[in-house]
């Protein structure tokens, strides 16, 4: 039997220093010398939905309402669900166990294609400034919310997820750009001496 071996289109320049087989998937747990942050951390591995439907309103995730106005998001037991526009919703398992896809025909599991990467820290804000013009800054916003828009010229959704201490983002793009997404977030938190770090450091805020 051939088993299929998922590769994380995100690698850091560290040393992991525990991982875990999970669905086919190697987890970086901890990286050696992680810091006192901010961080950058590998979420690719999490399961995405995108959801599409004319009724989205009355369709419920795992019990949750996704919300009536796009931008807006519900994060509860560890799932995120957000709306985009009239007829598309995201959906995001970011706990340790992931759930299945619910059997419904408007879910389309979209893990593999897509990168999602969490950025942690007090200068969560200052690090997305040089990357896009999109802005984390409105009084009028209250996390967790979603935008859409270029993130170093590439279409991406960003997620403030929590805007207490410490900030939390995310940030999710097709995974075809990887390698040049990684560099980029980590050259714009070169001044704040970001690291990386494994999944059990960003398990550790929620």
């Amino acid at each position: 039997m051939i088993i299929y071996q998922r590769r994380s289109p995100v690698v850091f320049p560290s040393r992991p220093l525990k991982t875990d087989i999970r669905d086919n998937w190697t987890v970086v747990l901890e990286y050696a010398d992680e810091g006192d942050g901010p961080y950058v951390i590998d979420l690719s591995h999490k399961v995405k939905w995108d959801v599409q439907s004319a009724d989205i309103s009355n369709i419920k995730p795992f019990g949750l309402t996704i919300p009536e106005k796009p931008g807006e998001c519900l994060f509860k037991n560890s799932v995120l669900a957000g709306r985009l526009n009239r007829t598309q919703a995201m959906v995001w398992d970011l706990s340790e166990t992931p759930s299945e896809t619910p059997d419904q025909n408007s879910f389309t599991d979209v893990t593999e294609a897509q990168l999602l990467m969490a950025i942690v820290g007090r200068e969560a804000s200052q690090i997305f400034e040089k990357l896009t013009a999109l802005d984390f800054n409105d009084p009028g916003k209250k996390s967790p919310y979603v935008l859409q828009g270029p993130v170093s010229h590439v279409p991406s959704r960003v997620v403030s997820l929590r805007s207490s201490e410490p900030p939390v983002f995310l940030l999710s793009c097709s995974r075809g750009y990887g390698h040049s997404m990684v560099e980029a977030v980590l050259d714009a938190g070169r001044e704040w001496d970001m690291t990386a770090a494994g999944e059990n450091m960003f398990l550790s805020f929620f």
